[in-house]
């Protein structure tokens, strides 16, 4: 049974940090691509961060570019997501993703998602 557990979400001022992470367990994640996406209420789930099976390439939404950085650790069965410059926007349910498809964007590439872990940054 394949489990994604997240961790690391709060409540945080605007301009501060959070890092999340994305423990696996009942697979091995270092062939696939992973990733992160996040749902505030009234909204559709949306791709934030995604990371190749290497971790030498990561893709991100245009609204969190330059401010959250994806990463991985294979060994420890792991992935991460630093936020930095938090906004009040950013608010939302993380969830962590193991890919099946190619395509990073769409919620129907995820064959297995996390419960998801609430971040919530305040103005």
């Amino acid at each position: 049974q394949v489990q994604l557990v997240e961790s690391g979400g709060g409540l945080v001022q605007a301009g501060g940090s959070l890092r999340l992470s994305c423990v696996v367990s009942g697979r091995t994640i270092s062939s696939y691509t992973m990733g992160w996406f996040r749902q505030a209420p009234g909204n559709e789930r949306r791709f934030v961060a995604g990371i190749n099976w290497r971790g030498d390439r990561q893709y991100y939404a245009s609204s969190v570019k330059g401010r959250f950085t994806i990463s991985r650790d294979n060994a420890k069965n792991t992935v991460y997501l630093q936020m930095n410059s938090l906004k009040s926007e950013d608010t939302a349910v993380y969830y962590c993703a193991s890919y099946r498809g190619t395509e990073l964007e769409t919620p129907a590439s995820i064959n297995y998602w996390g419960q998801g872990t609430q971040v919530t940054v305040s103005s």
